[in-house]
């Protein structure tokens, strides 16, 4: 007769079921034995990180993509551009951490419904710069509220001192990512602007 597995309780206060025989959550080998688990995703920063970001980049594309029918890597862009004026899709790229195919079809399809337009760059003709039509600037203006708003919300519980250490941790986090990743192009750092159009 077989052994029933036995419940056990977990930390939103549900149950998960447990093997016999079993550590809570240990792998098992070929015969059954618990063996060393040299990762715990939960515990794991990478995979932390991501969720979070996962959590929170949906939730801000609730906001706007029903209303607007505007994808996350769209509304990148559009920000950006929003931001800044005018920029290249390689610097877009750079500031967004965006790969350069994700940047060229979310600037094509937001060329195609009439909120972005190319202008010449006169000191390489190989790329052009992008700038909001009028129509971009119309949904940016009504956008980038509700994503303040979100980000506000999103910090609710957080004394300003909470808020402060998060952001050292965030940049310091961010900065060293980037010098880890040797094998990419480094992005835009402190102090360096984003190349605009000729005004």
């Amino acid at each position: 007769m077989a052994t029933e597995g036995r419940p056990r309780s977990t930390a939103d206060g549900g149950a998960s079921f447990e093997a016999p025989g079993t550590s809570p959550g240990a792998p098992q080998d070929e015969e059954g034995g618990d063996v060393p688990s040299a990762l715990t995703l939960a515990a794991f920063l990478p995979y932390r990180l991501n969720v979070v970001a996962a959590l929170v980049s949906d939730g801000l594309a609730t906001r706007y993509g029903e209303r607007f029918g505007i994808s996350i890597p769209e509304w990148r862009v559009l920000a950006t551009i929003g931001e800044f004026g005018s920029v290249t899709a390689k610097a877009i790229g750079r500031h967004a951490h965006m790969g350069k195919v994700k940047v060229s079809r979310a600037a094509a399809s937001l060329e195609a419904r009439g909120f972005l337009r190319k202008l010449p760059n006169e000191e390489d003709l190989r790329e052009a710069f992008l700038v909001l039509t009028d129509a971009g600037r119309s949904v940016y203006a009504e956008i980038a509220p509700l994503a303040l708003d979100y980000a506000a919300r999103l910090m609710e519980g957080f004394t300003p001192a909470e808020r402060d250490v998060l952001d050292v941790l965030l940049c310091k986090l961010q900065g060293r990512a980037e010098a880890m990743a040797d094998d990419r192009s480094p992005s835009l750092g402190a102090g360096r602007t984003l190349p605009r159009s000729p005004s």
